[in-house]
């Protein structure tokens, strides 16, 4: 019999293992002590000529009289929790009995295999470290060559030192179904181990503690990922391969230029933030990269060069009406016309020579007329008017005619020699406006003239 119930109590085991694989995401739990019998408080006796005591509970504590100890370790337990602060137990234990109540018995040996639905109170207490339960269950009880099934009811607390290692008492009375055998305390104390929980990414945290169960991660983070290692946890950095500083979202910084990377258009070159982290070496406000005068300062109308006053005359090109002749900033950089200038002219047009009575110019003249043409170009932008007199000899009407005809003559001829069309005017005025009087030879002369004039405007 005995060694039947050793093994009876070692299947128990096995099953209480197997009960728990069939629930990896339930945790359970395994306990290790040692277990105290006694027979005195229960108030009935165990066969002739034992002695119990009349009242429940009776010496209750009364070690020292009463208790029947191995002294060694005889209790094993397995546990596995169900939910609901509910979990299930099953118990082996082995013991000496030497004491029955207030008598004194050859050592007994005692097995028993219990099963008990435990509640707890830890949750409702929400407490960590202190944690009641209430038990009730059933088992079976072998005495030397007496047997019978038993009804278990339990009051216990345990004490978790850490989350899974904690100090475990219990008082357990044992109802008796055969009259072979006395009802009986069976008191325990041991240390508990839990254990449990699926754990499906392998990172050492419980499914049912891991904010990411199905990718290993760090405790720190409730069992999510770092991957970068820089103090963010992945779900909450926005460069989760990258280390870099949680004022960033976990972003890098790499110039430190307090521009995060992502955001940073020269991520490798410290910059700033208004030109999205590149640098304005020149501080013209055009980054480097679009700038074609990096270390001149520019407008962004040029591509952030200067605008140039190629002349020199003071005037921007953009705005010099000359750029390539040096001018006055009043005449918007193009060369004003002086007086000496406009004399210049009329003495070089007062040479210039006609056929008789004809507006054709002839040849010898062609110099004065590329004179005027230099002249006119150093004056790009000036308008001018060709005016053509004659003297009083012939008819007005031919006169105003002729006087026409040579201003328009000579007009061409300065076109054909390049000047724009457009900056020179023909008019005649016949014999309106002498210089000289016309009653002499010479003054006839200087009244036959062309004259180019400056349009002020």
């Amino acid at each position: 019999m005995k060694h039947l119930s050793k093994i009876l109590l070692a299947a128990l085991f096995f099953v209480s293992l197997t009960i728990q694989a069939q629930d990896e995401n339930n945790p359970w739990a395994i306990n290790v002590g040692i277990n105290a019998i006694d027979v005195y408080p229960v108030g009935d006796g165990l066969g002739e000529g034992t002695t119990t005591s009349e009242n429940f509970f009776d010496e209750y504590f009364n070690a020292e009289d009463h208790w029947n100890i191995l002294p060694s370790v005889s209790r094993l337990s397995v546990a596995r929790y169900i939910g609901d602060g509910f979990s299930f137990e099953v118990i082996g234990s082995v013991n000496r009995i030497d004491k029955l109540g207030d008598v004194s018995v050859d050592d007994l040996t005692y097995y028993a295999a219990d099963g008990s639905i435990n509640y707890s109170f830890k949750n409702i207490l929400n407490s960590s470290v202190i944690d009641p339960f209430l038990g009730v269950g059933g088992g079976y009880v072998w005495l030397d060559d007496a047997e019978a099934g038993t009804f278990n009811g339990t009051v216990g607390l345990t004490f978790w030192f850490t989350e899974n290692v904690g100090l475990s008492l219990q008082s357990t009375y044992k109802e008796v179904f055969e009259d072979n055998i006395s009802e009986h305390f069976q008191h325990a104390a041991g240390l508990k181990f839990s254990f449990g929980g699926k754990d499906t990414d392998g990172d050492g945290i419980y499914d049912k503690n891991d904010e990411c169960p199905e990718v290993a991660g760090l405790e720190q983070f409730n069992g999510c990922p770092d991957t970068d290692l820089d103090g963010i946890e992945d779900r909450k950095d926005a460069c989760p391969e990258e280390a870099g500083l949680a004022e960033f979202d976990g972003c890098p910084d790499t110039d430190g230029d307090g521009v995060p990377d992502p955001k940073d258009d020269c991520p490798t070159e410290a910059g700033l933030a208004s030109l999205n982290g590149c640098p304005d070496a020149d501080g013209d406000g055009i980054k480097d990269g679009d700038d074609k005068c990096p270390d001149e300062a520019g407008v962004a109308e040029n591509d952030g060069c200067p605008w140039p006053d190629t002349d020199g005359d003071g005037v921007l090109d953009k705005d010099d009406q000359c750029p390539d002749v040096a001018g006055t900033v009043a005449n918007n950089g193009c060369p004003e016309v002086t007086e000496e200038v406009q004399k210049t002219l009329n003495e070089y047009a007062k040479t210039i020579l006609f056929d008789t009575g004809k507006s054709t110019i002839k040849a010898e003249s062609q110099q004065v007329i590329d004179d005027i043409i230099e002249i006119l170009k150093e004056y790009p932008s000036a308008k001018f008017s060709v005016d053509g007199h004659t003297d009083s000899v012939g008819s007005e009407k031919n006169n105003q005619r002729l006087s026409q005809e040579r201003a328009l003559s000579v007009k061409n001829a300065l076109v054909s020699g390049g000047i724009d069309e457009f900056r020179l005017s023909a008019e005649g005025f016949g014999e309106s406006k002498p210089i000289a009087p016309n009653n002499t030879r010479k003054g006839r002369a200087q009244n036959r003239r062309v004259e180019i004039n400056l349009v002020k405007e």
